[in-house]
């Protein structure tokens, strides 16, 4: 595997074998962070983070990955550059690449990290926009391995809003590495007919199968990984809950549902969560609604079953894994 200079915007551009070896030295990374073995592959260099939304698990996990590579690192958060307002995304790209060795943008529109990458100059890697999430892929690649020792042949469910970054993003990596990816909504939430089409391409020569069904207990029967998100987004007004509830209640993943799956399922979320009503949104949106759960409920969530801050905690390790590749530290 050869990465080096290489941008990470999108799974689409990545073999399935270099995914296999972004997950292969993530899981090396984490074992040596354990252990407490140093790992500054990347000492003296520098990178720039530009955050357009914030983020808790994608901020900190470049921050503190950035730093076990040995790399200083500067954050711009949505006030803290003047890209795209009073300077051009070419130029601030131009000017970042001068100075930095990579560059991480989180953000909305794909064009803008796909911008970035064509004028930077050095490896531009994608943290979030709402086409794509190809971090948190590898993330939970790296847990479902973690858990299962394989993906080939996993039967991995998506419950929900299939039409945006999470279930574009998980279609893409199930066809690419085999796993059996069924999306399970109403059918407005589908993701779209044209990387559907791309993705079964790809399923075709992987041996990866994809299902798109309404039927949430044909969806989940036999399913060793049941996965969900938040149903509105950040950017998105607040009168689209109304909207979501109404069309993703019944996709709800709460004990029937985990249930249908069987025992050896296990429940993972990309986070945050709206499982219970301990944040200002889960409680004003839970109290107009009368719901004390939303995407997923609270017992599932805590549950032996749900796996999601070792997934949270995997954001760290694949993060690092990408960023000294790309970076030419391994």
């Amino acid at each position: 595997m050869n990465l080096k200079g290489k941008s990470f915007l999108k799974l689409l551009d990545f073999t399935p074998e270099e995914i296999g070896g972004l997950i292969e030295l993530a899981a090396d990374l984490k074992a040596k962070k354990k252990a407490g073995v140093p790992h500054r592959l990347c000492e003296g260099k520098n990178v720039a983070l530009i955050f357009e939304k914030t983020s808790t698990r994608t901020r900190c996990a470049f921050e503190v990955a950035a730093y076990d590579l040995g790399m200083g690192v500067t954050y711009l958060d949505p006030t803290g550059s003047q890209m795209g307002k009073k300077e051009s995304i070419a130029d601030t790209a131009r000017v970042l690449g001068r100075m930095y060795e990579g560059i991480e943008y989180r953000g909305f529109a794909q064009k803008t990290v796909e911008e970035l990458a064509k004028y930077a100059g050095v490896p531009v890697w994608n943290g979030l926009t709402d086409e794509f999430h190809p971090t948190q892929i590898l993330t939970d690649f790296l847990t479902i391995q973690g858990h299962f020792g394989h993906l080939k042949g996993i039967n991995f469910v998506y419950l929900g809003d299939a039409r945006f970054n999470m279930g574009n993003s998980l279609m893409v990596g199930s066809a690419k590495m085999g796993l059996n990816f069924t999306a399970c909504a109403p059918k407005e939430f589908f993701p779209s007919q044209q990387l559907i089409g791309e993705c079964q391409a790809i399923a075709a020569e992987t041996g990866a199968t994809l299902r798109f069904t309404e039927d949430v207990a044909e969806a989940v029967k036999g399913a060793d990984v049941l996965y969900t998100d938040i149903w509105v987004s950040m950017g998105e007004p607040a009168e689209a809950w109304g909207e979501r509830i109404r069309a993703l209640l019944p996709y709800q993943v709460n004990a029937k549902v985990m249930k249908m799956a069987g025992p050896d399922a296990v429940f993972m979320h990309c986070l945050p969560s709206f499982h219970d009503l301990n944040t200002t949104i889960g409680k004003q949106v839970g109290e107009q609604y009368g719901l004390d759960g939303l995407e997923v409920t609270n017992d599932v969530f805590e549950s032996e079953q749900s796996i999601v801050f070792e997934e949270a905690e995997n954001r760290m390790h694949t993060i690092k894994a990408v960023m000294a590749a790309t970076l030419g530290g391994v």
